[in-house]
């Protein structure tokens, strides 16, 4: 009995300890993933206050500020039940090291969104075409991957060395936009009028910009008409709408003028026919 006494006296020590180490360690994790918490929703309160952070670059560093944090908390723990941090920050770089040469391809994600983020080619809400074929307009530009919604809603994921590698075209970059409609205007229809015509119409749209001023020129000749250019200027926001109202303001108001579409015109000869035919002048000839 003596003997156990001791034994729990000599133990009592250690279990105090440890269950202290316990309860510290404890109330350091969950006050450490309190704090990454409520950093993390103080960076995103404050991108929506400000209009000069950039949405794109905030999931990043949401996500940079967060595990940070949390970081630094295991770490703490760690050296609470007397872990050799400094060993094991040695040990996490080597198998840091190890992991990133074998995901080389993850580190180009990372390493291009950072460059995106950057050099900001693309942000949040701009429409965007990539020489890979894919359009859309920029929902985020995260730590791996860009996501995208396209026109029809479908939201498209793509890893960010896949946007870098690309030509990136950005169609709501500058304010304004230029909107070229070739017309087609039938040999023999009075031209003049036709441009008169469109003219009227172009000055008559609110949403077609005043300087730079609206062109209505001559651009080319067909085999079936020729082609009148009519180039205006919009904002960027409303081209679409003022691409569709031309498309079909032009031509409702040239056929009810009375100008109608040129009709492609083939003459078509049978061999034979045309070789009776110079035969026949050539009899008569004689």
């Amino acid at each position: 009995m003596e003997d156990a006494l001791r034994e729990f006296n000599a133990w009592a020590p250690r279990f105090v300890d440890m269950g202290i180490n316990l309860l510290v360690a404890l109330l350091i994790l969950i006050a450490g993933w309190w704090i990454s918490s409520l950093l993390g929703s103080w960076v995103r309160r404050a991108s929506t206050r400000s209009s000069k952070i950039d949405p794109t670059i905030v999931p990043m560093f949401y996500t940079t500020v967060v595990w940070a944090v949390r970081i630094f908390t295991i770490i703490a723990v760690l050296a609470r039940f007397g872990v050799q941090t400094a060993s094991l920050i040695a040990v996490l770089g080597a198998a840091g090291l190890a992991v990133g040469l074998a995901l080389q391809g993850t580190l180009q994600n990372i390493a291009a969104g950072i460059m995106l983020l950057m050099l900001r080619p693309i942000r949040a809400g701009e429409y965007i075409a990539l020489s890979s074929g894919a359009d859309g307009t920029v929902a985020e530009v995260g730590l791996f991957l860009t996501r995208l919604v396209q026109g029809d809603g479908i939201h498209l994921t793509l890893p960010n060395s896949t946007v870098w590698n690309a030509t990136i075209t950005n169609y709501s970059r500058n304010p304004t936009r230029r909107l070229d409609i070739p017309v087609p205007v039938r040999y023999g229809d009075d031209l003049e009028l036709v441009l008169a015509k469109l003219k009227e119409i172009v000055a008559s749209r609110p949403d077609a910009l005043k300087d730079p001023e609206p062109q209505v020129k001559v651009f080319e000749y067909k085999e079936n008409g020729v082609i009148v250019n009519v180039r205006v200027w919009a904002e960027a926001g409303k081209y679409w709408d003022l691409r569709w109202g031309l498309y079909q303001q032009i031509r409702t108001s040239l056929e009810a003028a009375g100008f109608q579409p040129p009709i492609p015109v083939r003459e078509i000869q049978n061999p034979k026919v045309a070789g009776k035919a110079d035969a026949a002048s050539g009899g008569a000839a004689t």
